[in-house]
């Protein structure tokens, strides 16, 4: 089985929207996009340059895709492996991309077929409805979190209405010289509850 790894980089209120730049997603009024920028340092470039490394697949929301499809493939000096991977696509509208590797799937029975497969993880960039499918059908294996020192306030955000209660484990992290808390939580069952000092 397949492991599904979350990545998202995060403000402390949990908003995930534009990290990018100022044009990236303006819907609902957005006006931070680009949030993360000036929390770059060697430790964070050094992460994200892992992460984008690392042999992988990608399952992706229909507005991140549409928002991919027209940059990676000019960039992949930069990201080598996005236009060789897989490229699963959620979507009721979208059937076909002149992406090479964009596959096109419509439901959460889908997604776990995928998960059940042969291959590489599957790593979950942006698309933010789609991780809260994932969470609330327990799909998600890790979520690796660039939390950053920042309160955004309105914007879209990585934990919503159906996530169900879990549990994790934190299984490594670092923090940066501007303050970002850069930290993988591996899926460790239900949560447990106690009476603190008894």
């Amino acid at each position: 089985m397949r492991k599904m790894i979350v990545l998202s980089m995060i403000s402390l209120d949990g908003v995930m929207q534009a990290p990018g730049g100022p044009e990236e997603d303006r819907s609902g009024g957005f006006r931070y996009g680009g949030w993360v920028a000036p929390f770059s340092d060697e430790v964070y470039r050094k992460a994200v340059q892992k992460e984008l490394t690392q042999p992988a697949d990608y399952l992706l929301g229909r507005k991140t895709f549409e928002i991919w499809e027209d940059y990676w493939p000019h960039h992949d000096n930069f990201w080598p492996g996005i236009n060789e991977g897989t490229k699963y696509v959620l979507s009721k509208t979208r059937k076909r991309s002149g992406w090479k590797n964009s596959v096109f799937i419509k439901t959460v029975a889908d997604i776990k077929k995928i998960k059940r497969s042969k291959g590489s993880d599957i790593q979950v960039w942006g698309s933010g409805q789609l991780i809260q499918l994932l969470i609330k059908n327990d799909l998600v294996d890790e979520l690796r979190l660039k939390i950053h020192p920042l309160i955004l306030g309105k914007g879209k955000k990585l934990f919503a209405n159906g996530t169900i209660p879990a549990a994790f484990t934190l299984a490594e992290n670092i923090v940066t010289s501007t303050g970002v808390i850069i930290a993988t939580y591996k899926r460790a069952g239900k949560v447990k509850t106690g009476a603190v000092g008894a």
